[in-house]
């Protein structure tokens, strides 16, 4: 499966600022702003869109997180997104309770895929 045909499904976005991970109310739990892109866009203009649609925060998707070995077949992409924005639109879907900046070393914990906990952890500030 291409990075392509991945992304018509489900994107995750990591989004991150200083040492910290934004992460959504997601039912019972928090998890990663994600959703479905739309037709003919790229798994980073998807998480982007996503970020600013669900927290009003406006990312840049930087790079691909791509999973290793046979675990990251048919796995979604999750994308790296930095920070553009400081304060979040007001137009934003979810209300400031449903939003949450995470350490990088709490979020680690947090259940979430593997190829986002690899980066997190090479990533976590010292």
């Amino acid at each position: 499966m291409t990075l392509e045909q991945a992304a018509r499904g489900v994107v995750d976005a990591v989004a991150v600022y200083d040492g910290r991970l934004l992460m959504v109310a997601a039912q019972d739990s928090w998890g990663l702003p994600s959703g479905a892109p739309q037709p003919a866009e790229s798994a980073e203009a998807s998480a982007a869109r996503l970020v600013y649609e669900l927290t009003g925060y406006l990312v840049d998707g930087t790079s691909v997180l791509r999973p290793q070995g046979a675990a990251g077949e048919g796995a979604r992409p999750a994308v790296v997104c930095q920070l553009l924005s400081r304060a979040p639109s007001a137009e934003a879907r979810l209300g400031p309770e449903q939003i949450r900046w995470v350490p990088f070393a709490e979020a680690i914990d947090a259940g979430l895929p593997e190829a986002v906990r690899d980066y997190l952890v090479g990533h976590t500030p010292v």
